[in-house]
């Protein structure tokens, strides 16, 4: 999975966006926020990470157990599918 090149994360004050650059801000109004896990898992998507990257992603990062970290992955890949976010 990869995210479209015409989105973007930025960190603004404590928090972060996606926001849509060139052809995509015609498509797409608005930004997404995200908390700090949620960058890790976009920053990780936009270098072709799959589910099993990303969960090992959170892991690393967090306290967290596998089970947890994969159903958070899961959701947050549907988030970014419905937004039409990705490649």
């Amino acid at each position: 999975m990869k995210v479209k090149k015409d989105f973007i994360l930025r960190k603004i004050s404590d928090s972060y966006v996606v926001v849509p650059v060139g052809e995509a801000v015609v498509d797409f109004s608005g930004l997404v926020n995200l908390n700090e896990s949620g960058a890790l898992l976009f920053e990780n998507l936009q270098k072709g990470a799959d589910e099993d990257k990303l969960v090992n992603a959170l892991l690393e990062e967090y306290d967290v157990d596998e089970a947890t970290a994969r159903a958070d992955v899961k959701r947050f890949i549907s988030k970014v599918k419905d937004a039409n976010i990705l490649e």
